[in-house]
């Protein structure tokens, strides 16, 4: 009944439930009718039955008395007339049946035993007793029908049923307007809301017919399909646009079950793949793995399976239905849809370029890329590599370090161009003479590396011998020009006894030089006990001392006094001199080092620390400097012609405001010829600021006087080796009284080194030399103590 209720509508609800509780109102009322009615004829029956039977008694009773049957019988015939009156019946005081109304509807009891007043069925029956002073002499015991009276009242209760059975309907006819005026806005508000939710049509609108609860309801679903309709606008724009990202992101986004069935992908991944989006569906993802990736996903997976917690990735290569591999980077992890069910959520993103830049950078990272051989740092690998395989199974290699003899010549004539072309050439040709398992590289400038592995000493050197053959043989044609280079070779053995790689390399460039040394284009085989390969390695072991004596300010700086030879003042003029000290305190002299940071490069640091030291000693030390007349510093000629130099030292004199005519900057004769552009605009440019220059061990080069009048310096210092012996050997005085003559006729002051006693001194003094300097004045002291 209730599901039968439910499916109804608003309208027919609303009749049912009117018509339900009107039924309902009418059969209650009708039923209280009833009940009262009925109950009504009963009470009003019993009371005049009681009536009749109460008068019947007071006139029978002298009838009873006097045993007169007949008189009472002609009262009882009174009742002859009731229409509803069944029976009349008197009884004696024995209780014995007296008389009787002569009725042929019903009998009189025979006995008055057990008789009483009640109702039995549609029949009273009222029981009357004679009282005579309290003593009952006898009764009257009467009975009627009421189903007269009964109809009568169900006559009456039918009308009245009738009445408002007519009162219901007309009712129904005036209450159906209005009962439709309510289920009418209801149904259309319900078909609204089934067209907007059948169509999705979020802009339709309830029509509004009052202002009552109906009508704020009408509004509020208007209101809400409002806010719908936004909502909806905003997730189709949002949904559009996260659609739109999804399938064009430019990633391979993938849907698998747990097999790697291809359930959905976006289409970028699609297209990247060369098939349409439905084509892909059902699809495994292993169909498009490479052949030697397979084993790889298959195994990346299995681990999403067994780790659904964690984010995997993995790099492998996919085969595009064109038959192009790219490489990807895969992410996945394991998901639950809306119905609990897992599956592998795949991202691949396309890094075909970068893997192809990784691996071009990897080579370059590992290669020369002029030459396109390996390069230093690969090459320093591979040594390390070979002496662990060495010190493992006791086995031989050998390095090979080539440096090219003449190729300065080339560049500097032809220009860099020429010279990159020409080690091109020359790495093809060597890589020509060396077996596929050697290790060729280009280690920097001009020199080369082979590694040998497996290979003996002997069978190095016959090979060396052919790598220098063959580069001997190689002309290089440039512009119409042909040159002929040669090579210095070093071998350096790696077994088990090497040491690591950075020793090995030393050992190599040793030799390598051992073989410059003797002549060049030759090869020279590394030996422990070579002298002057042990002078070499020497010199090698200070470069990092002198690194380290920089940066821990290991060196110190010495003056020697130069003094006047013509006059006597008090005015200081000294020579900066640099001295290291060891780590047990011990002074060692310049001579153990400044060969080798000449040779490695390391001498425009050194410069650049004796000069930044020197100017913030005198800027710290005002009584030093308020005594000095002039400090001479030394310059390499690698500082020379380092084009930094030059700013530095005006960056120190702006730092420590040191007066620029107090310092003069002492450099080689052969340093400054050979760059002797540049070095004339060094001298230049500082000479310009106030500074004075030197030239020192003059008389040494064999061009010395050709090359001082192109030189703008203020004086001479003249080779020592000159001067010692003037005392005895007539040829070095010449030489001493020539060099001070031309370099006064030039305008420029003299100072003479190695002066020992005090008749070289007097000597210099008599030829007009203008400063001396050695032993024989003062030795070398700390600045301090000047």
């Amino acid at each position: 009944m209730s599901k039968f209720f439910a499916r109804l509508s608003i309208k027919s609800k609303l009749f049912a439930i009117a018509i339900t509780s009107s039924l309902f109102s009418m059969l209650l009322a009708l039923l209280i009718l009833v009940t009262i009615n009925i109950s009504d004829v009963k009470r009003k029956a019993q009371d005049d039955l009681l009536a009749v039977a109460g008068l019947i008694a007071n006139r029978s009773i002298a009838a009873v008395m006097f045993d007169d049957a007949n008189l009472a019988k002609e009262n009882l015939a009174s009742l002859a007339n009731l229409p509803d009156l069944r029976s009349a019946c008197v009884y004696d005081k024995q209780g014995g049946l007296f008389t009787a109304l002569d009725k042929p509807t019903a009998a009189c009891p025979d006995s008055l035993q057990g008789l009483r007043t009640h109702f039995d069925q549609l029949s009273l029956y009222v029981y009357q007793p004679m009282l005579v002073d309290d003593e009952i002499i006898g009764a009257v015991y009467l009975c009627s029908d009421l189903s007269t009276a009964f109809w009568r009242e169900l006559k009456f209760v039918g009308v009245v049923l009738l009445v408002l059975f007519v009162a219901l309907f007309i009712t129904f006819l005036l209450t159906a307007p209005l009962l439709n005026r309510v289920a009418k806005p209801i149904a259309q508000l319900a078909h609204t809301a089934q067209k907007v939710s059948r169509g999705h049509d979020y802009s339709l609108r309830a029509e509004k017919h009052s202002s009552d609860e109906m009508g704020i309801l009408v509004d509020a679903f208007n209101d809400m399909l409002d806010t719908v309709e936004t909502q909806n606008k905003a997730l189709v724009s949002v949904k559009n646009n996260y659609q739109a990202l999804y399938d064009n992101n430019p990633t391979m986004v993938f849907n698998l079950d747990m097999d790697g069935q291809i359930i959905s992908v976006n289409r970028f991944g699609a297209r990247q793949l060369g098939l349409g989006v439905e084509e892909l569906q059902g699809c495994s993802i292993f169909n498009f793995a490479h052949p030697e990736d397979i084993g790889n996903c298959n195994q990346f997976l299995q681990i999403c399976r067994n780790h659904p917690e964690q984010v995997h990735k993995l790099e492998s290569r996919i085969v595009c239905r064109n038959g192009n591999t790219i490489w990807v980077r895969e992410t996945a992890r394991l998901v639950k849809d809306e119905n609990n069910l897992p599956h592998l959520l795949l991202v691949c993103e396309d890094i075909t370029e970068t893997r192809r830049l990784s691996e071009k950078i990897a080579y370059q990272a590992s290669h020369d890329e002029l030459t396109g051989l390996v390069n230093r740092r690969q090459f320093d690998i591979h040594i390390q590599n070979l002496v662990l395989q060495a010190q493992t199974d006791d086995s031989s290699h050998v390095l090979c370090y080539l440096d090219l003899d003449q190729f300065k010549i080339v560049n500097d004539t032809c220009g860099h161009l020429a010279g990159d072309e020409l080690l091109r050439q020359l790495g093809e040709v060597l890589r020509q003479q060396v077996r596929k398992m050697d290790i060729l590289a280009r280690l920097g400038g001009d020199e080369f590396g082979i590694l040998m592995s497996y290979c003996s000493l002997e069978q190095a050197v016959v090979t060396g011998e052919k790598l220098r053959n063959a580069i001997c043989d190689f002309q290089f044609a440039w512009e119409s020009r042909s040159f002929s280079i040669g090579v210095s070779i070093g071998v350096a053995p790696i077994n088990r006894s090497s040491g690591n790689a950075v020793d090995v390399l030393k050992e190599a460039d040793a030799a390598c030089y051992a073989a410059k040394e003797k002549g060049r284009n030759r090869v020279h085989v590394f030996s422990p006990d070579d002298e002057e390969l042990t002078l070499r390695q020497g010199e090698m072991q200070w470069v990092e001392k002198i690194r380290l004596g920089i940066e821990q300010n290991r060196f110190q700086l010495f003056g020697q006094l130069i003094v006047p030879l013509t006059h006597n003042h008090e005015a200081l003029h000294f020579e900066t001199l640099i001295r290291y000290r060891d780590d047990q305190g011990k002074i060692i002299p310049p001579g153990a080092f400044l060969p080798a940071a000449e040779r490695y490069n390391m001498a425009p640091p050194l410069d650049r620390w004796v000069i930044a030291t020197l100017f913030e000693y005198l800027a710290t030390t005002p009584d030093l400097l308020r005594r000095l007349e002039m400090c001479s510093v030394n310059l390499s000629g690698l500082s020379l012609s380092d084009q930094s130099m030059l700013s530095f030292i005006g960056e120190q004199f702006q730092k420590w405001r040191i007066p620029t005519e107090k310092i003069c900057f002492e450099v080689t004769e052969t340093a400054a010829i050979s760059n002797l552009s540049y070095a004339r605009q060094f001298m230049e440019s500082l000479r310009g600021k106030g500074c004075s220059f030197s030239l020192d061990d003059f008389g040494s080069g064999l061009s010395s006087f050709a090359y001082l009048k192109n030189l703008p310096v203020d004086y001479l210092k003249i080779d020592g080796l000159f001067v010692k012996d003037i005392l005895e050997d007539r040829v070095d005085l010449t030489m001493v009284k020539s060099i001070n003559e031309v370099a006064h006729v030039m305008g420029k002051k003299t100072i003479a080194e190695f002066v020992e006693n005090k008749s070289i001194f007097d000597l210099l003094q008599t030829l007009g030399v203008n400063y001396a300097q050695g032993y024989g004045i003062a030795k070398p002291v700390p600045l301090r103590e000047l």
